[in-house]
This record gives structure tokens, sequence and C-alpha cells, in this order.
């Protein structure tokens, strides 16, 4: 089998605040165009207005990947501090409400406004998505099923979204929770086969009620415009270092995967209402409730999954030349992830007599000091 390239590609929405009320700006002024100027076409608006979405190049390794993201963070910050705003990596703001928030005037988001309602409207939420290169049509399709296992270990490294309009919501990632109101979201589904996914996305589309496969927001998909598979169940992380180590072991993860299958062995795939329970689990307890081990038939601690899943990915992370990220998702587990920080800033914050609101706010600040770290 010839050895696919595996190149990587990450994407990441980002939310803009003003720096001196720390709340969402519902209209950021010219800064856009400003943005596509500078970061040569890797910029785009998103949905809501207070939203901007980079994406790096197509890069051979993560350590290059890596090194355009950091370029594009430190744009947008730079254009973003000249309109007085700061971004934030984060996956829901702490304390403001999507109703002030107006869409994008463009097509594509007026059309999903229209089709999706209120639901569409709530969408006040940001992600990262990690593209990994393979060019089989076939080679996806297969990985696709056996990497959907590996989603809720992804996600309970990455939540950001504890906070939404002010209230704990006692999840670590209520992004998921909006999210999973749209349709064509979760867990993908299984297929046989390219042809037969195709099929199935045509006959939407030849409905006329997709325009195209992008409409298709699985946890995990084959990209319509790439030869790719897009892992999108991330929360978007504020340290760039935790980004990286993230798309580090996606892209780690498939290679594997591809291994196995080059000596004709394969991931064994769970039925989705297994794999579901552990998504759940991510969701709400991030990396400290544990996860399901379907061979052991118990909860196992989130560090235990994450030794020996570094272990099963690190001849594949040595090829690939990104074992150090791979191996400092361990520094995940002891700095906390986003979720965490930011609960233990709020909880810091009110001991030392701060209001509910003064303590939601100290939350955003440490988001965006963290946006800039390692860039």
């Amino acid at each position: 089998m010839t050895e696919p390239s595996f190149t990587v590609g990450i994407e990441e929405e980002y939310l803009l605040v003003d720096r001196q009320t720390l709340d969402l700006v519902a209209a950021p002024p010219a800064l856009m165009e400003e943005c596509k100027a500078e970061l040569e076409g890797q910029v785009s608006p998103e949905f809501l207005q207070c939203q901007v979405e980079v994406g790096t190049r197509k890069s051979a390794t993560i350590a290059e990947a890596g090194a355009d993201l950091k370029r594009l963070r430190a744009g947008i910050a730079g254009v973003a501090d000249r309109h007085g705003l700061m971004p934030l990596a984060v996956s829901c703001h702490p304390f403001s409400d999507w109703r002030a928030q107006p869409h994008t005037d463009k097509e594509r988001y007026n059309t999903l406004t229209r089709d999706l309602g209120a639901v569409a409207k709530r969408m006040l939420i940001c992600g990262m998505h990690v593209h990994v290169g393979l060019d089989d049509d076939e080679l996806r399709i297969d990985l696709m099923n056996q990497f959907s296992y590996f989603l809720p270990h992804l996600l309970a490294l990455s939540p950001s979204s504890p906070f939404w309009r002010g209230e704990d919501t006692g999840l670590n990632s209520w992004r998921l929770t909006i999210f999973d109101d749209l349709p064509r979201t979760g867990l993908p589904p299984r297929f046989s086969s390219w042809g037969e996914f195709k099929r199935s996305v045509d006959i939407i589309i030849g409905t006329g009620l997709i325009q195209d496969g992008t409409k298709i927001w699985w946890d995990v998909r084959p990209s319509w415009r790439y030869p790719t598979l897009e892992a999108r169940i991330c929360d978007v992380s504020p340290r760039i270092d935790d980004a990286l180590a993230i798309a580090a072991l996606i892209q780690a993860i498939m290679r594997m995967l591809w291994r196995l299958k080059r000596a004709n062995q394969r991931w064994r795939i769970y039925d989705r209402f297994l794999v579901g329970e552990n998504r759940w689990r991510a969701q709400r307890y991030g990396v400290s409730g544990g996860l399901i081990d379907f061979a052991l038939g118990q909860v196992v601690p989130y560090a235990d999954l994450l030794d020996e899943l570094i272990g099963l990915v690190r001849e594949d992370a040595e090829a690939l030349g990104c074992l150090a990220e791979v191996e400092s998702a361990r520094h995940i587990l002891t700095t906390g992830t986003s979720a965490d920080r930011q609960r233990a800033v709020f909880a810091r914050a009110i001991e030392q007599g701060a209001t509910r609101d003064e303590a939601l706010k100290e939350v955003v600040r440490s988001l965006a000091r963290e946006f800039g770290e390692g860039v």
C-alpha cells in the first residue's frame, strides 16, 4: 500500500471582544478586510459578525502547521488591537448573550438562518477542525468508521465552554449541546464504501435541501472540498500548544489506523450507542470523569487511557515527526483543560471578593492572555 501524505491543516474560530467591556463586539468595524489583506486569504468571516475563522495552509508536519497557526493568531491579534478589540480562542463566551449578536450578511449564512431558524441564531460557538490528507476515497470512509471510536478521547482534552450567558452549565463542552441541535451533526453513520456515502449525500443534495456536502457537520467527515478526513468534534483551545497536541494526536491516530490496514488488521468498530456514551462523558466531565473501556467493561481514568493511546500511536508520531506534540497532551492533564482553568479563575476571583460579573470578566481576561501564549 502506498502511504498517504497525511498532510495536516488546522482551522480555528475566534470570538472578538471589546478591550474595555470584555463583551462581544456586535459589528467589528472594517476588521475583516484588514485581516484578509494581512493574512493572504487565510481568514474568513464566520456565521456571527463577532466571529472570525482562520485556516493554515496544507502542511507536511504539525510543526509547519503550528508555525503558520502562530502567524495567523498574531495577525488577528494585531488587527484586533488596532480596533480596540481582543480575540479569544474559546468555544463559548462566558457571559455574552447570543440574542444580541447579528449574523454575517452573506448568502451562505442568510440561507442557514432561513432554513434552521432559532437553532442557527443560537450558534454563538467556535470550534477547531483538523484536516488530514488521505488521497483515496475508499480509505477515507474506512478510516472514518474506525476513527469515530477516538472522538470522545479527543473531545475530553479540548473543552473550553463551561459557561453560557453567565451561568456555569455543569458541562465542560456546552458548545456541543448547541451544535447538536443542528441536523446532520454528531457521530457519523457507518458506511460500507465511498459509493454508499456519496449516494446518500447526493440524495439530500438532489432534493434541494442542502447545496453540497459542506452542510454535513458530523464530528468527523470526509471533506467535500479537499481529499482529507476532517475531525470536527473539538472545542477550540485558548492555548496554541494544546491545540497542536490535539492536532498531532488526530494525525497520528489516522496513520495508526492506516498502518493496521496495511497489516490486514483494523480497529474494532463499536456501536454508536456505546461511543455516544463516551462522547457524553467527555462533554460532561472532560478529562476528570474517565471513559468506558469497552473491552474491560468499566470506566477507566482518562490519564490511563491517554497513556495507552500515546503508546498506540508512538510509532506513527515518530514517523510523522510529531512525537513531542503528541506527548505534550499529558500537559493538559497537569494544567487542566480550558474548562477547568476557567472555573478555577472564576472561583479564585469570587474568593477574593469579586462579584459574579467581575469574576466572569476575569475569566475573559485570562482567555485573552492565553490566546497569545506561545505566539
